[in-house]
């Protein structure tokens, strides 16, 4: 249930006939950009593409490059080796109530309940093969192996640099020793430093804050490539103190392996690709940007962090991994769309009317939602609404748009008509205050503004409504039978 390297699962992906080999040399300034932003806009997301030869500045690069490897439905189902991420969404449920098994009796109550959670406590081990190659960067020497060596792509035209895009980042709270894995883009500034883009919101500027207070210094692993159950983890909205290499092992149903890095105080995987040992220096900023984001817009020049490198190293086999995000849809909508299915029986475990819930690509994440719920009561949509404003990211949405059980919420086309058909603009919208992403523009003032929800279900009386809610036009199922009869469907 597991990939033992990143090479194994693009092998996979290369069986399954959803891999695009790309020999000729190609440049990671733009280039590979242009050839997968066409491919990830490609119907239902295209194939996976990888560069056998990416080039840096005109020279070839000793690493392959991967990208849109989880940009469709079907890669996201093999990268988590399920039929489909539904299967997955049916455990998920229990692994938020329940903590891993302590010993045989417990994992066997608990694969009684469909779930296997025997595997998810990671191991210590010693060694393993992200250090095939080790290189220890000390100050003031030469190095065999710096950023300058990996494929790191310059994804637009006005990107403030070459980026990091598909990071794991592992941080750990100095006062409980709790871990987190999270993805933040790095920009790369020199061959040994890049920055750090943990926004304020995040479990990693928390970390930060508590290391800045005891003015020590932050230490920090990032990790490329191997099981892709990892950057999985690293992407969903866990609740805040789960710990998402426990949710890795969950995923692919194996424990997770960790090994101490060579030069910080941290673990991490012992098969990814890579892993960039470093550090954050309390107090050290630097104007990090501007770059293409998953807004479909550049976002702006502002200070970040600075992640120092002290050591590089890496499989015999590494394939670097690589993501690009912009106007959607893009790699992140398939990813982002398969958290919401696993994670819907969260939602649904807080608000049991939820029937369905979608982020469409046009709201790049955050800024659309669209739930439906079976609806029993005056003013339930706006329970919802507030309810799911105040659960993790959902804090970010900033359209909330709510319609009846009978409403696809994944056909766009249906929710708008419910919308135009089923709201007087007055009666049926709220506006909040509420913290908003860091990326979006358009607030006044970053990281503050508004958000508004829509109430496009039925009303009923208690409602304000009295004139009595028309019936949908509704072909009967008589007729539609015999149609079938006599012309087939």
């Amino acid at each position: 249930m597991s990939y033992r390297s990143f090479s194994e699962f693009v092998a996979a992906l290369d069986q399954a006939g959803e891999l695009r080999r790309i020999v000729e040399p190609v440049a990671t300034e733009l280039e590979i950009t242009a050839i997968a932003d066409r491919e990830m806009k490609s119907p239902g997301g295209g194939k996976a593409l990888l560069f056998e030869q990416p080039t840096i500045a005109g020279k070839t690069s000793r690493f392959p490059l991967a990208i849109n490897t989880m940009g469709s439905k079907r890669r996201m189902a093999i990268a988590l080796k399920v039929n489909d991420v539904e299967d997955l969404a049916q455990e998920m449920q229990l692994i938020l109530k329940a903590k891993p098994p302590t010993n045989l009796r417990q994992g066997w109550e608990l694969l009684k309940q469909g779930v296997n959670l025997l595997h998810a406590r990671p191991k210590h081990v010693s060694g393993g093969a992200c250090k095939d190659v080790v290189q220890i960067l000390r100050e003031g020497e030469s190095a065999g192996l710096t950023l300058a060596d990996l494929p790191v792509l310059q994804c637009w035209p006005k990107d403030g640099g070459r980026f990091v895009t598909l990071p794991n980042v592992h941080t750990r709270d100095p006062d409980t020793g709790e871990r987190n894995v999270g993805m933040y883009r790095m920009q790369v500034y020199d061959d040994r430093s890049t920055g750090m883009h943990w926004q304020v919101h995040k479990v990693g500027a928390r970390h930060g804050k508590r290391y800045y207070e005891r003015g020590e210094r932050m230490p920090v692993a990032v990790t490329l490539g191997g099981d892709p159950a990892y950057t999985f983890a690293a992407t969903a909205p866990l609740p805040d103190g789960l710990d998402e290499i426990l949710f890795a092992g969950f995923c692919r149903k194996k424990s997770v392996e960790l090994v101490k890095c060579e030069t910080i105080d941290l673990e991490v995987p012992a098969d990814v690709d890579f892993v960039l040992e470093g550090y954050v220096q309390p107090g050290e900023l630097r104007a990090e940007g501007p770059f293409g984001d998953h807004t479909g817009y550049y976002t702006p020049v502002d200070d970040y962090p600075v992640f120092h490198l002290t050591a590089i190293t890496h499989r015999k086999d590494a394939i670097y991994p690589a993501t690009i995000v912009g106007i959607p849809p893009m790699e992140d909508f398939y990813m982002g769309t398969a958290s919401v299915r696993v994670f819907l029986p969260v939602f649904r475990m807080n608000f049991p009317e939820i029937v369905d819930l979608a982020l469409p690509a046009e709201g790049v994440f955050h800024n659309l939602v669209f739930v439906s719920i079976r609806k029993q009561y005056p003013w339930q949509a706006y329970k919802i609404m507030h309810g799911l404003w105040g659960m993790g990211q959902m804090m970010f949405s900033k359209y909330i748009v709510v319609v009846d059980e009978d409403c696809d919420v994944h056909n766009t086309s249906d929710v708008l008509f419910r919308l135009c058909a089923n709201t007087d603009p007055q009666r049926d919208s709220t506006f909040i205050k509420s913290p908003c992403d860091s990326l979006d523009h358009a607030p006044t003032l970053p990281n503050i503004g508004t958000h508004m929800g829509f109430d496009a279900t039925r009303k009923l009386p208690g409602e304000g409504y009295h004139r009595g809610w028309p019936e949908l036009v509704k072909m009967d199922a008589e007729t539609l039978k015999r149609i079938e009869r006599l012309f087939g469907s």
